[in-house]
This record gives structure tokens, C-alpha cells and sequence, in this order.
């Protein structure tokens, strides 16, 4: 796979934290999953358009993860 194609997974997801200085979740139940992405861009995308529809409650916070790091680690992108 050339280069510029290569899939590079990116999970976003949020909830609610217990403490808006941390990143425990108050309820594991409750948590969104956005959705897995194939690039950083898109995942970037859709993390600012749930964090700003969640921008009026200071305990909701919403997380980009690289999955491709985590799947191969020795992997440089």
C-alpha cells in the first residue's frame, strides 16, 4: 500500500468524567463511541463536532486514539 494511502485507524469516543482535571469516566455504560476513523483528519473532524455539541457541559470531554500506534507499535506513521 503506497504511503500516502496507508490506513491509519483512529478511535473517537467521550463521556462523562468524574473530575473535569481527569479521564475517568463517571459511567463506562454511558460512553460514546463515535466511531473508528481511517485517517487523524477525519477523526479530528468528528471529535470537534461532538466536542462542541458538548461544550455546555464542563464534565464531557471527548478523546481521539490512535489505533494504528496500539496495532503495530514499532510502526512509525
Amino acid at each position: 500500500m503506497p504511503e500516502s494511502s496507508k490506513q491509519l485507524l483512529h478511535l473517537v469516543f467521550g463521556g462523562e468524567l468524574t473530575d473535569i482535571d481527569g479521564s475517568e469516566f463517571r459511567d463506562l455504560s454511558k460512553l460514546d463511541i463515535v466511531g473508528i476513523f481511517p485517517n487523524y483528519a477525519s477523526a479530528h473532524a468528528a471529535w470537534k463536532a461532538k466536542a462542541q455539541s458538548s461544550v455546555d457541559n464542563a464534565h464531557v470531554r471527548y478523546f481521539v486514539v490512535h489505533l494504528h500506534r496500539l496495532l503495530d507499535p514499532d510502526a512509525t506513521a
